[in-house]
């Protein structure tokens, strides 16, 4: 899944990137808030890892635009302020969680599994319909209770589909999924995609809806 990281700091953002990276994170690093308002635009994020102490727009600037233009992207707060009153600032304003510096990176790996739970309407780890769930811990997806396991862009892709069963996602929805920010995207990376999934998860998990897209079956 695709996360944006809003971080000043070269060495944090850089060090978290790569441990997100590790992790099977597909991320885009920006370093201040003007960019994060461009990135926030053009993409479509699992979730936003938001500093507060931005250069050129402030971290709760760019988190009050994003929200009065409709974006429900999840944001996850990443910072040192620890006074009460910017905590309540951030979550008043429509941040979904908070976590001080300096944290331990299990810690935020779980709360941004939780943030994504919630846009999802789930409350636990698996998202999906009875015969096909995505487990958004152990990256597998279920078949019919048999689990296979999935690279990091069949990840994100199968993730954008069953957020929810049963609507139609066309292709430049799917690629901005699957694709970083400013990446080169080749014409046929999401039927490519889309081919090997179905080898892995049956000929009708994923459906193609001539002209439109492609969508999972609804519950």
């Amino acid at each position: 899944m695709r996360v944006l990281l809003v971080e000043d700091d070269d060495m944090i953002r850089h060090s978290l990137q790569a441990a997100l990276e590790a992790a099977g994170w597909s991320v885009d690093g920006v370093r201040d808030g003007e960019l994060a308002q461009s990135a926030l635009a053009d993409g479509d994020y699992a979730c936003m890892l938001l500093d507060l102490g931005l250069p050129k727009r402030d971290g709760t600037e760019v988190l009050r635009r994003a929200r009065e233009r409709g974006d429900t992207t999840p944001v996850l707060v990443l910072t040192a302020r620890d006074a009460l009153d910017d905590r309540v600032y951030s979550l008043d304003l429509g941040a979904d969680d908070y976590l001080l510096k300096p944290f331990q990176f299990p810690e935020l790996l779980a709360r941004m599994r939780a943030v994504i739970r919630r846009r999802s309407g789930s409350a636990h780890s698996r998202i999906g319909t009875a015969a096909l769930q995505l487990d958004l811990t152990t990256r597998e997806v279920w078949v019919n209770g048999t689990s296979e396991a999935l690279t990091a862009r069949e990840f994100a892709l199968l993730h954008a589909l069953l957020e929810r069963p049963g609507a139609i996602l066309s292709r430049e929805q799917l690629e901005s999924r699957i694709y970083g920010w400013g990446e080169e995207v080749t014409s046929n990376a999401v039927d490519v995609l889309i081919h090997g999934m179905r080898r892995k998860l049956g000929a009708q998990a994923i459906r193609n809806v001539r002209g439109l897209g492609w969508r999972v079956a609804a519950p």
